[in-house]
């Protein structure tokens, strides 16, 4: 299975894909305003962004600009410290362009992860791995502790990220994640899917909600990094929308960021910079999320100490999952940096509340 012990999906932990940002590799213009942007992710695009005519020009631009921003050696780059990602979407592998694709980005050190298009089997996966073991091998492998063997520092392994469009995507979602230990997420691409299904998307998004569901709970069980929910394609304000009566760009992209978050998605896909910093701070902990979280694991320490398994706040009754749950929102924020010492030491004196019915009041009674 691809998340056995090795596997890049345990051994991702840190990865934080808040938004991820999609560049035109046709536009050289784009490119370089890339650098500029502050987003978790940045993919350059070599799919359908890109016309047929265009596609080995666009090519030629992406790998150029890889090489621009990589030096000598497995560990430094240029890469712009504000973005945590570089990566490239390829053309699909049934397309005749994909095998070049990666012959031409694969080498370049810049490169972070490979974005496969149109995923509908474990195969398609496979290819790409076992391609990029071929061209990268020092990159490629499943433990990269240390280093390559001869005292150089080694780069991590070249990441795969799956995108789902198809009704047959979905279907074989568990083949596909664990096809290959590479793969660090699923993305979700809502209008490749709608048209596959026939189906007319609405501003709901009802009609999307159970392919939704099955990718992030798909993620979940193989233990991927990230469920990468659809782009908002509203990004340009129309100034008489409300008079209309009609919501702004930005309110339906801040619907569809709270719709995602509360299907269990960690990050959203964008077309436009204009979106990064709404998707990136809605995907991020709320405060009163950091708040309640502080609280909950300064006052469990008290409660463990007095020998309380389970107990109360705010009238609500605290158990382990709870607690599971404060502590792994803690460690997000820590890592969209976020100050949550201070947050800590506000909440030091947060004592639990005992005697509130829980369980183990029960078993004291009992005995």
């Amino acid at each position: 299975m691809a998340t056995k012990s090795g596997s890049l999906a345990t051994k991702s932990s840190s990865i934080l894909r808040r938004s991820m940002l999609y560049v035109p590799g046709s536009s050289k213009r784009k490119i370089l305003a890339s650098l500029n942007v502050v987003a978790d992710n940045v993919t350059y695009d070599l799919e359908d962004s890109v016309t047929a005519a265009e596609k080995v020009p666009a090519r030629d631009r992406v790998r150029d600009h890889l090489r621009s921003i990589g030096v000598p050696g497995y560990i430094h780059r240029y890469v712009p410290r504000q973005i945590g990602e570089i990566a490239v979407r390829i053309n699909s592998v049934s397309s005749p362009h994909a095998l070049n694709d990666l012959i031409n980005i694969a080498p370049q050190l810049a490169l972070d992860a490979v974005v496969v298009p149109k995923v509908e089997h474990p195969a398609d996966l496979t290819f790409v791995s076992n391609v990029l073991r071929q061209l990268v091998p020092h990159r490629q492998r499943l433990l990269w502790d240390g280093d390559g063997g001869d005292g150089a520092p080694q780069r991590d392994p070249i990441r795969l990220l799956a995108i789902i469009e198809s009704a047959r995507g979905i279907t074989n979602l568990p083949a596909i994640c664990n096809a290959t230990p590479y793969l660090s997420g699923l993305i979700y691409a809502a209008e490749d899917f709608a048209l596959d299904l026939s189906l007319t998307r609405t501003p709901h998004l009802l009609e999307q909600l159970y392919a939704r569901c099955a990718i992030v709970t798909n993620a979940r069980a193989a233990g991927l990094p990230s469920a990468i929910d659809l782009v908002c394609t509203s990004y340009v304000e129309d100034p008489e929308a409300e008079a209309r009566g009609e919501r702004t760009a930005l309110a339906r992209l801040e619907e569809e960021c709270l719709n995602g978050r509360s299907l269990g998605f960690n990050g959203k896909q964008c077309i436009h910079p204009l979106q990064l910093e709404t998707v990136q701070r809605f995907f991020s902990p709320l405060d009163s999320e950091v708040e309640w979280a502080a609280r909950v694991v300064i006052a469990n320490e008290k409660a463990a100490a007095a020998g309380h398994g389970a107990w109360t706040l705010d009238g609500k009754m605290v158990d382990a999952p709870v607690v599971g749950k404060a502590r792994a929102i803690l460690d997000k924020a820590r890592k969209c940096d976020i100050y949550v010492q201070s947050v800590l030491d506000k909440w030091q004196h947060q004592e639990p509340e005992l005697g509130g019915g829980g369980s183990d009041d029960a078993q004291e009674k009992e005995q």
